[in-house]
């Protein structure tokens, strides 16, 4: 296996998938070069904090390869919790200030549901401002999720996000703009999930120094790189982790608040995701409850949908882009290694970094 976590700190969920598999040895006490620490902050909302966990374990299981990764995991503060999920954060989460008191070869940070127009006002600013501040220098790389992308680029930066017209929601064609390492090996066209209500631009970015490595003509931006002091900072505006009903559920979420009468308008079905067969069913549900809107048809809505075998097709692209992303950060880590451990004597060696 070649994802592990703390000892006695591995989620419940993630233990039950991987019980038919032998355990392996704690990496933070093996002698080998080939191994990646990671801190992983998990932001996201109670609903998803779970789920989460378990799209960013079996990404980076399926990236690994010949790699083997630790993760520790972390939230940052302020995010209001339910008593589930703060139990749950308690037992298999460690505190913001144990990472921001040492070292990771790379951190990965998801977005969370943002309550605020102007980020800086989320309760959560100040520490999020911290981790990213202590990333540029402790870390090979950092990945940074949705609104964890957004943030960044506004700390470092000041490049606000846009609010769109409705929710970027659903499976777009990335295409290649720039060459880079974390794309060796990729397609020219990549699909990837999008779920957000607000983007920043191509422009703003070129203007701050920031490469965009993928875009699509209808979603924008989605991929896009720049190295902030040692670390090499790579933002996605979309969800490659996505498991393969996760936008289901998220369509099924806001239907309800719909029924409901949390939202004014019923949501757009999520763009080049279900099959016409489907689309027929939640049309006609759709059809239905416009006219007669009510709670109480939650429990007609069409569950079948999500037996009719939604497919991640976006996999084997975000495997392929993490898989690079793993090389890189334990090349990066290697090369490092050995440079320490000898003398430095006479004139420095250029070489060539990813930028």
């Amino acid at each position: 296996m070649a994802l592990t976590m703390d000892r006695n700190r591995p989620p419940t969920h993630w233990t039950e998938k991987r019980s038919s598999s032998p355990p392996a040895p704690d990496l933070r006490y093996a002698a080998r070069a080939e191994h990646v620490e990671i801190a992983f902050i998990n932001n996201m909302p109670d609903a998803a904090l779970e789920d989460t966990e378990s799209q960013f374990f079996g990404l980076l299981d399926a990236a690994a390869e010949n790699i083997h990764l630790h993760l520790t995991l972390y939230s940052l503060p302020h995010i209001p919790r339910s008593k589930r999920a703060q139990q749950h954060l308690s037992t298999f989460y460690c505190g913001i200030d144990e990472l921001l008191s040492g070292r990771f070869d790379a951190v990965i940070m998801t977005g969370t549901e943002p309550r605020q127009s102007n980020l800086r006002n989320e309760p959560y600013w100040s520490a999020l401002v911290d981790v990213l501040d202590w990333a540029e220098s402790n870390t090979v790389s950092t990945v940074l999720s949705c609104l964890a992308a957004h943030a960044a680029v506004l700390h470092s930066d000041g490049i606000d996000r846009h609010r769109l017209d409705d929710k970027q929601f659903g499976i777009f064609d990335d295409r290649k703009v720039s060459d880079h390492a974390l794309l060796s090996g990729t397609s020219e066209f990549m699909p990837f999930p999008h779920s957000r209500w607000n983007e920043v631009r191509e422009n703003e970015l070129g203007s701050c120094g920031y490469t965009v490595l993928t875009q699509s003509a209808e979603a924008g931006v989605n991929l896009f790189v720049k190295r902030k002091k040692r670390s090499l900072f790579v933002h996605f505006q979309g969800h490659p982790e996505y498991g393969a009903e996760t936008l289901f559920k998220e369509y099924r979420r806001d239907v309800k608040r719909y029924l409901r009468g949390e939202r004014e308008t019923y949501p757009l079905m999520p763009h080049g995701y279900f099959d016409p067969a489907a689309i027929e069913l939640l049309t006609r549900f759709r059809e239905k409850v416009s006219s007669h809107r009510g709670e109480e048809f939650t429990a007609d809505f069409p569950e079948i949908v999500a037996d009719r075998s939604l497919a991640s097709r976006w996999h084997s692209s975000a495997t392929h882009v993490y898989s690079n992303w793993l090389q890189y950060v334990a090349s990066r880590k290697a090369d490092s290694s050995a440079f320490a451990a000898v003398p430095q004597i006479g004139r420095e060696t250029s070489r060539v970094d990813i930028q």
